[in-house]
């Protein structure tokens, strides 16, 4: 059988060595970085990759000195005693075949720490530390560092560095007048302000010689104002060649920058483009980033000259084996990253171990394990939601008879409402991978079959696992019994009709995707980026700085008010990553927020409230949908626990709360993993 995705899978050849493919694991900081007693199991989670399949890694990033800190005593590769716990590392990969840099980053003004330097002390929106100016001597002490680290990488084995001027990280805060103020050799012109970068290259060149990778992450578009201009992101490549990188990989908007470039909002491989235009300014390989989480769309990437490898981090969390799924024509199977951030970016900035939503046993390779089961059992598992699928694939891969039933005539419970939020169309892959691991593993699905408790005690199981999920709440208010009061399962999976003008009854997450569907109209921006770039302002002619330009959203197909009855924030428990893009969504809308409100009665007017004991108002409206929580569904528990069968709850039927899909299928493979 031809391969299918022969440009993928071509070697490049880089003079001195050869990468086995052009699939490049982009950078992830998982936390595992950060403490010696981790480094055990960062191999094994690096290890399990490079069996997978993937040509090149690149570790998250080591600050080269102190002052480079993402955080107090966080990754660093700055002394001798650093290169011992990075050779188990190493070896683990080589082990496995592949290649692996380290990634050298200073965060500058970025660093979560006091000692944090940039170019000036201009204090970055998105961390609490004012930065020191770094002096003139400390710049050149600074490129040393660089060099050192370098150095101490080549002796723990590492095959290169990846060099970090991207992201709005220390490098880019030298390049740019947006944070570099200075009147020095180091700043003014834009020759100086790119002799940072230029000589940090030389410099790590001259220290580890011509036969060792040299990945440079050049920061292609800004997405700030005041960034960086095309001509200037030209000048820049041309001199990082000449100073002896190996490579070129691409950084894509800072991270203060307003506009998303890796939530799963933003259209696959959107950011391509850019890659493809530096490619006729430079000679050495070129790799492209950014929301690629498909064999398909890499593969057409290289093959229409856009880049000569592509970096994907996060679809390697997703699924360790995805180089080798595809090398073997199956893409079916491929656990596919659907963008959320929830486990991987939120843990990261909330100073927790990385791992992932759709892929429990990310980072947690040592711990998080099953093997064949000793004592094959028959197992009802009921529903077949996010949380019953994964623990009835576990459970059957292991070895136990398992039946699945669910009432819906599909699965996915709630991913099925999910899917069709516009910006969450991964989802659909999500559902995709485990109708096919369901075939895989044997699993006898039961759909349009509801199932009592008598049934299932009468059928003999040893053990039932309930993922029934969950039940909205009722509105207790006068009037809760309106026509015009619709639940979001009304609208989102019944598509009731709904009007021009609509309230919706609070604001967690279910009430912003509701929001985003009821303003919709038309194609998903996240389906088409040219809708995309109008939308958030991304200049793809390249004619402002940074790419930066004035946002053009579609007119809003209706007008929507959201309510809720905490005078908090907004969407306070939105990810922590993302949640400023459904909120800056939703603005682009249009859609007003009311908080601190008190709800008084539903009737042909519209919604009648108060806010904090003022005067009565009232939105009138053609109906008011309600978000107003969940209520787990554990309907069949006593009789079946009444009967002595060992029942497990998972997933909502467990905790209701906030809809969490992390904490389900986490909860569904642990149980699976257990019995």
């Amino acid at each position: 059988m031809s391969q299918p995705y022969k440009h993928l899978f071509e070697p490049l050849d880089l003079g001195f060595t050869t990468l086995k493919n052009r699939a490049l694991m982009g950078s992830m900081h998982t936390g595992l970085e950060d403490k010696a007693k981790d480094f055990p199991k960062l191999a094994a989670y690096f290890a399990e990759r490079a069996r997978g399949g993937v040509g090149l890694i690149v570790t998250g990033g080591f600050a080269p000195n102190i002052e480079g800190w993402l955080s107090p005593f966080g990754s660093k590769m700055s002394k001798k005693s650093d290169v011992k716990r990075h050779l188990q590392v190493t070896k683990a990969v080589h082990h496995e075949g592949a290649k692996i840099c380290l990634q050298i980053l200073h965060a500058g003004r970025y660093g979560y720490s006091p000692l944090c330097v940039s170019a000036s002390n201009i204090k970055s929106p998105i961390s609490p530390f004012k930065p020191r100016a770094l002096s003139t001597k400390g710049v050149y002490r600074t490129i040393n560092d660089y060099a050192n680290s370098a150095s101490l990488a080549q002796q723990a084995g590492y095959d290169g560095v990846e060099i970090m001027g991207s992201e709005g990280y220390f490098i880019n805060q030298f390049l740019v007048t947006h944070t570099n103020k200075r009147t020095d050799e180091w700043g003014g012109s834009f020759e100086n302000r790119m002799r940072l970068p230029v000589e940090i290259v030389q410099a790590v060149r001259r220290e580890v010689g011509p036969n060792f990778i040299i990945i440079y992450r050049l920061s292609m578009i800004d997405l700030i104002e005041q960034g960086s201009s095309w001509d200037e992101v030209v000048q820049l490549g041309k001199a990082i060649e000449a100073a002896g990188a190996t490579i070129i990989n691409t950084g894509i908007g800072w991270h203060e920058a307003r506009v998303p470039t890796i939530a799963t909002s933003v259209p696959r491989a959107a950011f391509s483009w850019v890659t493809g235009r530096i490619q006729d300014h430079v000679s050495i390989p070129v790799v492209a980033t950014n929301r690629i989480n498909d064999p398909a769309v890499a593969n057409d990437i290289i093959e229409r000259g856009e880049a000569d490898m592509v970096s994907m981090a996060r679809p390697f969390l997703a699924d360790s084996d995805f180089m080798n799924k595809a090398a073997a024509g199956k893409p079916e199977s491929i656990n596919t990253c659907i963008g959320c951030n929830q486990a991987c970016l939120d843990h990261t900035f909330g100073g927790k171990r990385s791992t992932c939503l759709v892929n429990p046993r990310a980072c947690y390779e040592t711990e998080l394990n099953f093997s064949p089961t000793n004592n094959s059992k028959k197992i009802a598992v009921v529903g077949s939601g996010p949380a019953g699928l994964s623990a009835a694939t576990v459970l059957a891969e292991r070895g136990h008879t398992v039946d699945l039933f669910d009432k819906a005539s599909e699965i996915g419970g709630q991913f099925n409402i999910a899917k069709k939020i516009p910006g969450k169309e991964e989802f659909y892959q999500t559902l995709r991978y485990y109708d096919n691991k369901i075939k895989e593993t044997g699993v006898n699905l039961r759909l349009n079959e509801g199932v009592n408790a008598t049934a299932l005690i009468s059928a003999a199981y040893d053990e039932v696992v309930l993922a029934t999920g969950i039940t909205p709440r009722k509105l207790e208010l006068e009037g809760a019994d309106h026509p015009k009061v619709l639940s979001y399962i009304d609208v989102i999976k019944e598509q009731k009709p709904v009007g021009q003008n609509v309230a919706i009854i609070g604001a967690g997450g279910i009430g912003f995707d509701l929001a985003e569907f009821l303003t919709h109209q038309g194609v998903s921006p996240s389906l088409d980026i040219e809708l995309f770039n109008k939308e958030w302002g991304v200049d793809s002619e390249y004619q402002n700085r940074g790419a930066y330009g004035y946002a053009e959203p579609e007119a809003p197909a209706r007008q929507v008010t959201m309510l809720q009855r905490k005078d908090g924030k907004m969407g306070a428990g939105l990810g922590k990553t993302t949640g400023w893009i459904h909120r800056a969504s939703l603005k682009m809308k249009n859609v007003q927020m009311v908080r601190g409100v008190e709800y008084t009665k539903i009737d042909d007017l519209g919604l009648h409230f108060t806010i904090q004991g003022g005067e009565p108002q009232v939105i009138e409206c053609d109906h008011v949908v309600v978000c107003a929580g969940q209520l787990s569904r554990r309907d069949l528990l006593d009789d079946l626990q009444g009967a002595g069968i060992t029942t497990h709850l998972i997933g909502g039927s467990k905790l209701a709360g906030e809809l969490d899909a992390k904490r389900a299928i986490r909860e569904g493979f642990e149980l699976g993993a257990s019995l």
